[in-house]
């Protein structure tokens, strides 16, 4: 069997903190910043944790081996 590897895109966009939780930025912010509001772009700044669902998808499917 070939060996499970970790997907090289979710190395950089995600991090695990040390009890499994799963790390990553905010979603909305890459263009389009004049049609949001302040509040919005205040709330999506640096990183946050993802769902507990979302977190397990995420750790199962790209990051098998963990960081």
């Amino acid at each position: 069997m070939p060996k499970m590897k970790t997907k090289s895109s979710a190395k950089k966009r995600f991090k695990i903190t040390a009890t499994g939780k799963v790390l990553a930025a905010g979603a909305g912010k890459r263009h389009g910043m004049i049609k949001r509001s302040n509040k919005f772009i205040r709330n999506a700044r640096g990183t946050m944790v993802l769902a507990e669902a979302d977190g397990k998808k995420v750790i199962k499917n790209y990051l098998p081996n963990g960081l």
